[in-house]
């Protein structure tokens, strides 16, 4: 498995213990079923006394359960609740996703995950929105939630953005917000819940490999503006390897504006390889020549933009035509253009007769298709501990970006937001 390293040299090595698996969504479980699979998940096989000593030695080393998110509801960046679950590994992926509420973020994660929902007892790793939740418009996922799986493949799954129940939780009586999205600077709820979306999204294109950008239905283009302004305001974040040890341990403000100003002066930038998902799309949406015409109007819209300019190595003709039959013509399909997936409706079921293929056959697709991606890699070798900490301050020049908090003032002087 990648990350773990041989006891070569000894004449009696010891094997290194394999990494921890991050396997259920805190919260839902027992201290004692959650360490038990990661006992099960991580730890070689030995007697029963030997495993209760183990037990009992990891529950001890893990973070609190319910405390695991990355980024958590106060809009703060925790790395020592998950850095216990990462290696000295050099080999991961790093899959993030983005998007409204409702259009199946958290199921297409638990997809890539290889989650089994027909086996019995397994809670899913990311939670997914119940019946209940649905009814009461609420949303089941806050901040940023992280599983690993066995393959070193890091997901991040995410708040919704352009969320009422995220801005009604986030909203004081008279209008202000709750959450400091800019230095402290106070905002109303509704300027803070839109720079929200736009630094989740400046997050997640600096610091993973795949980007999955997730549409509700296929007229819905919300997300590519989201994405569009993304890239607009990203510049002046570097490539997360460049930034040194250093520049984390800064503790007075003026070391930290040496130290950014360092690492900016560098010129070295990165931007995750978007996949634009629409999902819940009836069979006349999904048809060889929507699916064309939805590609360039992507290709289009994205024509300036950086995420057509930095594209996955190995793109190929089969993946782009993995979403409609296999009759289209193979003319249509540019490789320059942006990496599109197209999802039914979750009621279509598997039929010999279907003219287009079902949900579940369309997740699976486009499980191979993130799988087998030659995304792009950062400037440096990193681990996944270095790549965490890299993480936490990516955010912090993200909350403190000059670029993000000029919009910020041009958005308070238009007149759309209250002050």
């Amino acid at each position: 498995m990648a990350g773990a390293t041989g006891g070569a040299g000894s004449s009696n090595p010891s094997p290194a213990p394999a990494p921890k698996i991050l396997l259920a969504k805190p919260g839902l479980v027992t201290t004692g079923s959650v360490s038990s699979k990661l006992i099960r998940s991580g730890a070689a096989g030995g007697g029963g006394g030997g495993a209760e000593d183990e037990s009992v030695s990891l529950r001890s080393r893990l973070p609190p359960i319910g405390s695991l998110n990355l980024l958590s509801d106060s809009w703060e960046f925790h790395t020592d609740r998950f850095l216990p679950f990462l290696t000295d590994n050099t080999d991961f992926t790093v899959v993030g996703v983005i998007g409204p509420p409702g259009v199946g973020k958290s199921t297409i994660m638990n997809e890539l995950y290889g989650f089994d929902g027909s086996s019995p007892g397994m809670l899913p790793p990311f939670a997914i929105q119940s019946e209940d939740i649905r009814a009461m418009a609420r949303h089941c996922t806050v901040g940023i939630e992280p599983r690993i799986s066995a393959e070193r493949l890091i997901l991040l799954d995410t708040q919704p953005v352009f969320s009422p129940s995220v801005l009604a939780e986030m909203m004081r009586p008279d209008g202000s917000s709750t959450i400091s999205v800019l230095g402290g600077e106070s905002l109303s709820s509704e300027l803070a819940h839109e720079l929200m979306g736009i630094q989740l999204g400046v997050l997640l294109a600096s610091i993973c490999h795949i980007l999955l950008v997730i549409s509700d239905g296929v007229h819905d283009i919300n997300m590519w503006r989201l994405m569009l302004t993304v890239d607009l305001l990203k510049h002046g974040i570097p490539d997360l390897s460049s930034l040194t040890p250093s520049h984390s341990q800064n503790s007075n403000l003026g070391s930290d504006k040496e130290g950014k100003d360092k690492v900016l002066e560098g010129g070295e930038e990165y931007l995750a390889a978007p996949i634009f998902v629409h999902t819940k799309l009836r069979d006349q949406d999904i048809t060889p020549r929507n699916f064309v015409h939805l590609r360039k109007a992507l290709a289009q819209f994205f024509s300036s933009s950086t995420f057509v300019k930095e594209k996955c190595g190995n793109t190929t003709k089969e993946h782009l035509v993995s979403s409609v039959p296999p009759n289209m013509p193979s003319t249509d399909l540019d490789s320059t253009l942006p990496n599109l997936f197209l999802v039914p409706c979750k009621s279509k079921v598997d039929s010999p007769r279907a003219q287009y293929e079902s949900y579940t056959s369309m997740l699976w697709k486009l499980r191979d298709q993130v799988l087998s991606m030659n995304c792009p890699s950062f400037a440096r070798t990193i681990s996944e501990r270095d790549w965490l900490r890299n993480s936490a301050k990516i955010w912090e020049l993200v909350k403190n970006s000059p670029i993000i908090a000029e919009y910020c003032k041009t958005l308070q002087s238009s007149g759309m937001f209250r002050r």
